[in-house]
């Protein structure tokens, strides 16, 4: 035995003192001898967690995705669009890695495990948006964390390094939205009002403890469980909410595409206008939701290419907000209208919001009133923070229609059917300019001569008079400058 034992030692000092050629690290880096003999999960538990963690994130995206128009704060629906972003760009690399862990069948449809199952159901059911809040970020995404990080720990970087890459890009993106999770938590859960959500809290983490955590690395208590909000199954809500700073929802006193595409105005003016469409953009986001909550049975790249589209949108909004802040201007003073958005959501199918879209998208292309030309209003302008936005805008509009043409041509047979259905949809929930100032809704305030008095203000000019009197509305044309039949 002692001879065995003292076999052992030397063979450990022989691990612990091993050096590659002229010191370089051995095994690239990725571990010490001593950690891979020492480090390792077997195939069958890697893919086990994985898909505990594959199928956590996919009812995450669904949950982040599908409150996206029903949550009012419009820093929240930015925070949904980028983690639904996350969760379904890591669904796929995970479901890719377990394809090549000789698994067949994979079961990647299929929940892993009933509890874990039922805390999405909860959450997914929560009746507003404080409990929300604590479900995703005090359980969820924290969840998912710890899963990814035991996988950094637990597996050999050696043996199973594809896994290691995916969990180490996983845990730092995830590691990022749980920091932002705490910080609005603290902002609009704080906890002496977490008080309030204890019971909740409790049913949570007794749901986790009986799946024994998100990645079921836990173990497993016995108990039974309850349902409380998820009794009712939680349904999609198209109909679009915003915060108090959106004010005059239905205004659609001041047509920017008229102004920006007239070519006797100067570049300089224009960029406020950019500013207002890329922050208008919000309304892509709550409407794109609605899509991905709605159609059902795609293959995930369909969800993966959408998501991407519907966090290029938001990351748009948030550029035009921050152009009216570097400008010292109050955006809270100007309406962004929320029609668009919420006819679409409620007054069309899916696939006409999904065609509609697809029909705005292709009218940005061309030259002459397209995504090229605002950007060269932008450069013209010298405005370098305009210039920078609208080439990225620009760009992501390339994609934006790329997408239209991968998923949505195919289903309607070509781009000319697809165009002429997004026409068709499109004329079902046109501006009613006159209905809502006749039902009080709105007085199509002219919102324009302000704002622009004040850009000139921080830009150190004189107001144009002609363009302080400029009082252009949507009454009798579309966005894409064309007329309204009447």
């Amino acid at each position: 035995m002692r001879q065995k034992s003292d076999d052992k030692d030397t063979l450990n000092r022989y691990s612990d003192h091993y050096s590659g050629y002229a010191g370089l690290p051995v095994l690239v880096g990725l571990h010490t001898m001593s950690e891979a003999k020492a480090k390792g999960l077997a195939v069958q538990e890697v893919v086990r967690r994985l898909k505990r963690l594959h199928w956590a994130m996919k009812r995450l995206h669904g949950i982040l995705v599908g409150r996206i128009a029903s949550t009012s704060i419009y820093e929240i629906k930015m925070a949904f669009s980028l983690h639904a972003h996350y969760c379904a760009e890591h669904v796929v690399g995970i479901a890719s890695r377990i394809r090549e862990m000789r698994e067949p069948p994979y079961g990647l449809d299929e929940a892993p495990d009933a509890a874990l199952d039922l805390f999405f159901d909860e959450v997914w059911a929560a009746p507003d948006l404080e409990s929300l809040l604590l479900g995703i970020y005090d359980f969820a995404i924290p969840g998912i964390c710890a899963g990814f990080h035991a996988l950094l720990s637990d597996t050999n970087r050696l043996f199973d390094h594809p896994t290691y890459r995916i969990a180490r890009f996983a845990s730092l993106e995830f590691g990022d939205s749980s920091d932002y999770g705490r910080k609005a938590l603290d902002c609009l859960v704080p906890p002496e009002k977490q008080v309030a959500f204890a019971s909740w809290r409790n049913l949570l983490t007794d749901i986790l403890s009986v799946s024994g955590g998100i990645d079921g690395t836990s173990p497993k208590a016995q108990m039974e469980l309850t349902r409380r909000y998820s009794l009712t199954p939680h349904s999609y809500q198209g109909a679009v909410r915003r915060d108090e700073r959106f004010s005059d929802p239905y205004n659609m006193g001041v047509n920017a595409e008229a102004l920006l595409f007239d070519p006797t105005i100067p570049p300089l003016p224009k960029v406020l206008m950019l500013y207002f469409k890329r922050m208008r953009e919000i309304d892509v986001p709550e409407m794109m939701s609605s899509i991905l909550s709605e159609v059902e049975g795609k293959p995930w790249e369909y969800y993966r290419d959408m998501t991407r589209q519907l966090w290029d949108e938001a990351r748009h909004a948030m550029m035009g907000e921050l152009g009216f802040v570097s400008l010292g201007i109050d955006w809270t003073d100007i309406p962004f209208n929320i029609t668009w958005s919420n006819s679409l959501n409620t007054q069309l199918t899916p696939l006409e919001r999904h065609a509609v879209l697809f029909t705005i998208e292709q009218g940005l292309m061309p030259k002459k009133n397209g995504k090229e030309n605002e950007w060269e209003i932008a450069v013209a302008s010298a405005n370098k923070l305009s210039s920078l936005i609208q080439d990225f805008d620009w760009a992501d509009e390339i994609l934006h229609a790329r997408i239209g043409r991968d998923w949505l041509v195919p289903q309607l047979g070509s781009q000319a059917a697809t165009l002429a259905f997004g026409n068709v949809a499109w004329s079902k929930v046109l501006v009613d300019w006159r209905r809502w100032k006749d039902e009080g809704l709105t007085e199509h305030r002219n919102w324009w001569p302000p704002i622009y008095r004040a850009a000139c203000e921080r830009w150190g000019i004189e107001p144009d008079s002609a363009l302080l009197a400029y009082n252009t509305t949507y009454e009798n044309t579309r966005p894409d400058l064309k007329q309204i039949a009447e």
